[in-house]
């Protein structure tokens, strides 16, 4: 009768820290994708001038206008995609992603 009680302990004590790591594990994903995001995004800043091909390449309806107000900001970008594309930003988010995938293996 104790040996039962012990493993039901055990078992319940298992299940309530699953969690706790499933969750860690997460937060340190976002954190580490995020800062792959800002890293690629500054390295883009601070040549914009060559990224800018780049951009008008892969989304040939932005113009000039739309480059030199971008200036390398990845909200801009976005925005200026979903207007000239008339998408949501959902998808305009996922394109951007995949160019940066892309750009950051150039």
């Amino acid at each position: 009768m104790r040996s039962i009680t012990i493993l039901a302990a055990f078992a319940v004590a298992s299940l309530v820290a699953s969690p706790v790591v499933h969750a860690q594990s997460t937060t340190t994903t976002t954190t580490t994708v995020k800062t792959d995001t800002n890293a690629i995004w500054q390295k883009i800043k601070g040549s914009w001038n060559t990224a800018k091909g780049a951009v008008k390449e892969q989304w040939g309806k932005l113009t000039d206008d739309d480059l030199m107000e971008i200036q390398g900001r990845r909200d801009q970008l976005v925005g200026k995609i979903q207007m000239r594309y008339g998408i949501s930003q959902e998808q305009a988010e996922a394109q951007v992603s995949g160019w940066e995938h892309k750009y950051k293996s150039m």
